[in-house]
C-alpha cells in the first residue's frame, strides 16, 4: 500500500489572518497539484504560534475556527486530506489542536498532550495538556460535531485502509511520547505539525527522533515546521522531514525567504506492516479510529532517499578554510540571521537598517549580516528573489554576481561612523572599508562637540572639572549616548530600523551603555556570545572578506578612553571564552559560583566578577532591544532567562569562594 504524503513549511505571523490564510491556501494548492494525498501543515498555523496572550481572547480562537471551516468548505470535491493547527476552547480550558480536513468537512481534532514550557516556550501559560486516551464530541459553529482529543484517523485508499495519528512538536521530544501508544495501535502514519525554533545543530536531533520514531513505531513519519522570524524573536528554519521504516526519505530545504514550501514523498506502508508482524516485542492495543476520507490509489513509485540541497549564496562559496563543523555552524548562523533580518523588514513595512559602525567586530558583523540578507535576495533561489522583490519593489533582479547585492545594500543599509577624540584612524579606516566593500551608504560625523557640550554642562553642575580618575564611567557613557541620536534621526527620516550591536556576552555583565550602544529597534547579536562572533568573522576573513583583517588585527575595544589607557574589552572584563563558559554553566546548567570554580571553568576572581555584575545589570537586560534566539540559551527576559531585577546578588554564595 503506497500513499503520497507531504509536509509544508509556512512563514506565519501572529493573527496575520490574510497572510496566513493565503500561505496555507497556496501550500494546499501546491500539494494538490503534486498529487499529494495526505498533507501535514505546521503547528498553530492558522493563528500563528507566537500569539502569546492573544490565545486567551475569544475572538482570536473564533476567527481561527471560522477560517478552518472556510478552508474545509473549499475542499469539497477534493481527495486531499490536510491538517490545520489552531487553538480550541473546551470546558473552560484552551487546547493546542490540529484539525483533520477532507472533502468539505472537518473530520476531527487531535489535542496536544505534552506542552513545551522550557527555554523560549511558555505553552502552559495558555494551554492545558490533553489527557491520553480521552476523546470527546466537539460541536462545530457551522453545525454538526467532530471528535476532539487523543484521536486516530482512518483513510481508505483504493479499497485498503490505513490509519494515522499525531504527535505535535513537544509530544515527540518527551520520553513517554504519544507515538508509543500509536505504535501499539498499529498506526501506519504519524504526522507531526511543529513550531520548533531554530538553534545551532538542532536539525540533527530532529532527524534522529523522526527517523528513530519511524523505525521504533513501524510507521511513516511526516514532520512539518514553521519558517521565518514569526513574531520578532524566534526564527524557524522550515525543516520538513519524511521518514519510513527507519530511513529518512526526504528532507526539505531549510531557511529562505519563501512564504511556503511543500516537501513530498511516496511511502510504502506494507514494509512497516511486514516488519511489525515480525517483531516479537509488538503488543497490540487497538483503539477507536475516525474516518477522514477516501483516496484513490497512487501509481507513483516509492520515493528514494532525497535531501533537498540547501541552496544559498554560501553553498557555492564552500568555505574551504573551515572544518565541517565550523562550516555548518557558519551556514546556519548566516541563514538564520539573514532570514530574521529580512522578516523584520517584511513584517514591519520598513525600508532597511541603520548601523552606528564603529569599525569594531560587532558592528562590522551586523553590517555583513545585512549585506548577506541582500545577497540571498539577489543570488538565492527564484522564490528568494521573488519575495525580495515583493519587499523591495525597486529591486530590478539578479545580476548573476555580487554586484546586485552591493547595489541593493546601498539602498537598504546606512552606516554612520561617529568619532571622538578617543577614536582611532584605524577604526575609521576599517569602518570606511567595510561600508565600501559591502555597498552600504557611509557617513563620517564627529560627535566630539556633543560630548564637549555634555561634559561642560556636567562640570558646571558638579562645580568641578571632570577627570578620568573620578568620572571614568560617566565620561565613557557620554560618548556612547552621543552616538545614539543621529542613527535614530536617519531611521525616522527614511523609515528604517536602527540596529543595536550589543552581544550576549556583554549583556551578561552589563558591558554596554543604556540608551547608548543599546539603543535600537532590534539586536541581531543579542543571542550570540562574543566568541561565536569572532569565530564567524575569522572564517569570513579566511574564506571571503580579506578586508576584515583591518577589523580583526586589534583586540575588541570600546574606544571610549584615551589612547594611553590601552582600553580593551577583555582587559575591562576577562577573556571572552571564560566569560561565556561561566555564563553557560550558570544559565544553561544551573551551576553555583562554587561549583563553577570547583569544575575548573574559571578562577575565583573571574567567577566573583561575573556573579557580581550579572544580577546588578538585570535592569539593563529588561530594556534591551529584541534579539534573535540562535543558541542553546539566551539572556532575553521575555523569551528565555527570567531573573529578578532586585536580588541578593549571590552575596552569600560569593562569600564561600576562596580568595
Amino acid at each position: 500500500m503506497k500513499i503520497k504524503v507531504a509536509a509544508a513549511a509556512l512563514n506565519t505571523t501572529p493573527i496575520g489572518w490574510e497572510w496566513n490564510f493565503a500561505s496555507i491556501t497556496a501550500a494546499i494548492a501546491e500539494a494538490r497539484a503534486q498529487g499529494v494525498q495526505l498533507l501535514c501543515l505546521p503547528e498553530l498555523c492558522l493563528t500563528g504560534y507566537g500569539c502569546e496572550d492573544l490565545f486567551f481572547r475569544p475572538h482570536v480562537r473564533a476567527q481561527a475556527l471560522a477560517l478552518a471551516e472556510q478552508l474545509a468548505r473549499s475542499s469539497a470535491g477534493n481527495d486531499l486530506i490536510f491538517t490545520l493547527g489552531l487553538p480550541l476552547e473546551y470546558h473552560g480550558a484552551i487546547f493546542n489542536t490540529v484539525a483533520v480536513v477532507n472533502n468539505g468537512a472537518i473530520r476531527g481534532f487531535y489535542a496536544k498532550q505534552n506542552l513545551a514550557g522550557n527555554g523560549v516556550h511558555y505553552e502552559p501559560r495558555w494551554f492545558k495538556p490533553w489527557a491520553q486516551g480521552s476523546v470527546v464530541d466537539y460541536p462545530l459553529p457551522g453545525g454538526g460535531s467532530a471528535p476532539l482529543g487523543d484521536t486516530t484517523f482512518e483513510l481508505t485508499l483504493g479499497g485498503e485502509k490505513a490509519t494515522f495519528g499525531f504527535e505535535i512538536c513537544e509530544d515527540a521530544w518527551v520520553a513517554e511520547r504519544p507515538g508509543i501508544a500509536l505504535a501499539k495501535a498499529a498506526v501506519d502514519i504519524i504526522l507531526n505539525p511543529s513550531a520548533s525554533h531554530f538553534a545551532f545543530g538542532k536539525t540533527h536531533t530532529r532527524e534522529r527522533f523522526v527517523t528513530d520514531g519511524s523505525r521504533a513505531f513501524n510507521c511513516a513519519y511526516v514532520y512539518a515546521n514553521l519558517l521565518g522570524n514569526e513574531a520578532g524573536r524566534i526564527v524557524y528554519d522550515g525543516e520538513c522531514l519524511i521518514a519510513n521504516g527507519g530511513e529518512l526519505i526526504t528532507k526539505g530545504r531549510q531557511f529562505g525567504y519563501g512564504r511556503w514550501r511543500v516537501t513530498t514523498a511516496v511511502v510504502d506502508l506494507s514494509i512497516n506492516r511486514f516488519n511489525r508482524l515480525q517483531s516479537a516485542s509488538f503488543r497490540s492495543e487497538p483503539r477507536p479510529t475516525f474516518p477522514s476520507g477516501q483516496l484513490p490509489t497512487t501509481g507513483e513509485p516509492v520515493s528514494k532517499v532525497q535531501k533537498r540541497p540547501q541552496i544559498t549564496p554560501w553553498t557555492a562559496d564552500g568555505f574551504p578554510k573551515a572544518t565541517p563543523a565550523q562550516r555548518e555552524k557558519l551556514f546556519e548562523l548566516l541563514a538564520a540571521e539573514t532570514l530574521g533580518l529580512f522578516d523584520f523588514i517584511r513584517k514591519t513595512g520598513t525600508n532597511g537598517y541603520v548601523i552606528s559602525l564603529s569599525g569594531g567586530a560587532d558592528s562590522t558583523f551586523c553590517a555583513i549580516l545585512v549585506h548577506e540578507m541582500a545577497r540571498v535576495g539577489c543570488l538565492g533561489t527564484e522564490d528568494d528573489q521573488a519575495r525580495f522583490k515583493e519587499t523591495f519593489p525597486w529591486f530590478e533582479g539578479p545580476a548573476g554576481d555580487n554586484a546586485a547585492a552591493v547595489q541593493a545594500t546601498r539602498r537598504i543599509l546606512t552606516c554612520i561612523y561617529q568619532g571622538t577624540v578617543n577614536s582611532s584612524e584605524q577604526t575609521l579606516r576599517a569602518a570606511e572599508h567595510t561600508a565600501r566593500e559591502l555597498g552600504a551608504r557611509f557617513e563620517n560625523v564627529g560627535v566630539q562637540a556633543t560630548v564637549d557640550f555634555a561634559e561642560s554642562f556636567l562640570a558646571r553642575y558638579l562645580d568641578r572639572p571632570l577627570d578620568w580618575q573620578r568620572d571614568d564611567v560617566t565620561r565613557q557613557n557620554i560618548q556612547a549616548r552621543a552616538r545614539a541620536l543621529l542613527p535614530w534621526c536617519i531611521a525616522n527620516a527614511e523609515n528604517k530600523l536602527n540596529i543595536t550591536t550589543s552581544n550576549r556576552s556583554e549583556s551578561a555583565v552589563g558591558y554596554c551603555t543604556m540608551d547608548g550602544d543599546t539603543a535600537g529597534s532590534l539586536g541581531p547579536l543579542g543571542g550570540l556570545d562574543k566568541a561565536s562572533i569572532l569565530e564567524a568573522l575569522d572564517l569570513l576573513l579566511a574564506n571571503r572578506y580579506g578586508w576584515l583583517a583591518e577589523v580583526r588585527q586589534r583586540p575588541p575595544t570600546a574606544e571610549l578612553k584615551p589612547a594611553e589607557a590601552n582600553q580593551t574589552d577583555e582587559k575591562d572584563l576577562m577573556p571572552y571564552p571564560v566569560l561565556d563558559a561561566i555564563e553557560r554553566a550558570s544559565i544553561l546548567h544551573g551551576k553555583s559560583p562554587e561549583e563553577i570554580v570547583q569544575d575548573g571553568i574559571a578562577t575565583p576572581a573571574q567567577v566573583r566578577k561575573f556573579f557580581t555584575l550579572f544580577p546588578r545589570n538585570q535592569w539593563k537586560r529588561e530594556r534591551y532591544a529584541p534579539s534573535l534566539h540562535l543558541d542553546a540559551e539566551n539572556l532575553d527576559p521575555r523569551s528565555f532567562t527570567r531573573f529578578p531585577i532586585f536580588s541578593g546578588g549571590f552575596g552569600e554564595e560569593l562569600k564561600r569562594l576562596p580568595r
